[in-house]
């Protein structure tokens, strides 16, 4: 518990602010992170403040949603196969699958048109994880086609959906 902050079992549901853990990895959709992470600031409910780092189960108890935005093929690839060797890896492979978590695949055509690809996103989605599809357009490489990461307000407005299933943010 932080200091000074009520227990949940006191704190009234009008009080209640949803935490959302973001995980980003090496794509570089990540330019996309601090209008991602200003955008979701504005969701109502949400946190207001950052805390200190802490480990991977601090963190999956802290947060009441993840996003993974965007999710590059080397961290789809690490997580449908169970490899945790970073912060990142560790909280989705330590993560309460009572929760939503939500991932935003985000990486070139060629990549995104692998066999592995599809494979690797159906075993998320078997895990009951939620993908945003990426989508088509000119990537930063110069290639046009599939593989690039969501728009902002599209992932903005599927946070806001999954949290209003899960008692949460009152859609606006």
């Amino acid at each position: 518990m932080e200091p000074g902050v009520p227990h949940p079992a006191v704190t009234s549901s009008a009080e209640r602010r949803f935490r959302v853990l973001v995980g980003v990895t090496g794509s570089v959709a990540a330019l996309k992170l601090p209008l991602l992470v200003s955008r979701l600031s504005d969701v109502p409910g949400m946190w207001k403040r950052r805390s200190d780092p802490v480990l991977h189960i601090d963190l999956r108890r802290w947060a009441d949603l993840m996003l993974v935005a965007p999710l590059d093929a080397n961290t789809l690839g690490k997580v449908a196969s169970g490899i945790c060797d970073n912060l990142l890896t560790c909280v989705i492979r330590a993560w309460d699958r009572s929760k939503p978590l939500l991932f935003c695949p985000a990486m070139n055509t060629a990549m995104w048109e692998h066999p592995l690809t599809a494979q690797q996103v159906g075993q998320l989605k078997a895990f009951g994880y939620v993908e945003i599809p990426c989508v088509a357009k000119k990537l930063v490489c110069g290639d046009q086609g599939l593989g690039a990461m969501a728009e902002v307000e599209t992932i903005v407005d599927k946070v806001k959906e999954v949290l209003s299933q899960h008692g949460g943010v009152q859609q606006s």
